[in-house]
């Protein structure tokens, strides 16, 4: 487990401008980057302690943050 957090620009470096460039003009690929944000947040929150939670919610967030980051690949590759 690492406590880093997972930022978009950070696991997508190759589609930076990309991803700057769909919060802008896409409602909707805004509102996953945002949920997804907030989403790993809690999951660094929850990985450092700083919110501890029990290990199924931990779990739960994490598999939340992985189904968001497929979704926002899927529209960074179409």
């Amino acid at each position: 487990m690492s406590n880093t957090p997972h930022e978009l620009h950070a696991e997508f470096p190759e589609f930076g401008a990309k991803i700057s460039e769909m919060k802008a003009a896409n409602a909707h690929f805004a509102k996953l980057a945002e949920e997804y944000h907030e989403v790993n947040r809690a999951v660094h929150r929850a990985e450092t302690n700083v919110a501890p939670t029990d290990q199924f919610n931990e779990e739960t967030l994490r598999k939340t943050r992985a189904a968001l980051k497929d979704e926002i690949y899927k529209m960074l590759s179409a």
